[in-house]
């Protein structure tokens, strides 16, 4: 219980109860990254019901930062930031993702990674689809982390590299797992298993492995693909 409120507290902005934790309980705590993807979306889903379409996806868009406190998508502004200012060179990299500013790289591309999620939010409503399914979205997006922290090495010492330690093959196998299962449901669900593996391609290739922010972007990725793969599904 206490790891589950870890992914709860670290990866929401509810609160929950402040109990006596250590570095090894926060690095668990990312087996319990899917849980929390869950209750992330159940708000949206309630967001989502309100109004028309285009009322009702702006609500789920408030409802769905609003839940993450924009934590992922800082993690995304970071990266676009650090790759649009490297140039090839991996300490500039690591050193301009640290750098708690924002840039002109990390707002151009949250502001389309915002809109990108409004249009695909506001089609899969228009739609008429079950909007109990949107819950499913941030849930399989947070399957991500278990699997890149098992395949990619840190960009650098600390909390990300004890992370992945953490992170069991069996925990991995387990909620992909799950997924699976879930996809027999919400068969355009099965999309995310490319996603993540591109995302995994995309860190190993353009970044040299994984960090917090990587992760970040990889769930809000994931997640905007993941709209688009239900649009294109229905």
């Amino acid at each position: 219980m206490k790891r589950l409120f870890l992914a709860i507290g670290f990866l929401t902005r509810l609160p929950v109860p402040r109990i006596e934790t250590t570095a090894a309980d926060m690095a668990a705590a990312i087996r319990l990254y899917p849980v929390a993807g869950l209750v992330v979306g159940a708000p949206v889903v309630l967001a989502a019901a309100i109004g028309d379409a285009w009322i009702g996806a702006l609500a789920a868009l408030v409802a769905w930062v609003a839940m993450t406190g924009a934590l992922h998508l800082d993690g995304l502004a970071d990266v676009a930031d650090g790759l649009g200012a490297a140039h090839g060179d991996r300490a500039r990299l690591i050193a301009v993702m640290a750098d708690p500013h924002i840039g002109s790289f990390g707002t151009v591309t949250l502001v389309v990674q915002l809109l990108a999620k409004l249009v695909l939010l506001h089609a899969v409503i228009a739609a008429g689809v079950p909007l109990w399914m949107l819950a499913a979205i941030p849930f399989a997006a947070r399957v991500g982390p278990l699997v890149w922290a098992r395949v990619l090495p840190a960009l650098k010492p600390g909390l990300g590299a004890q992370v992945a330690a953490a992170v069991r093959a069996r925990d991995a196998l387990g909620w992909a797992a799950l997924l699976a299962a879930a996809c027999v449901a919400m068969p355009w669900l099965a999309a995310a298993a490319p996603l993540i593996g591109a995302v995994a391609l995309w860190a190993r290739v353009r970044l040299g492995g994984v960090s917090g922010d990587v992760h970040g972007a990889g769930i809000e990725l994931v997640e905007t693909g993941l709209l688009g793969a239900w649009l294109l599904w229905g």
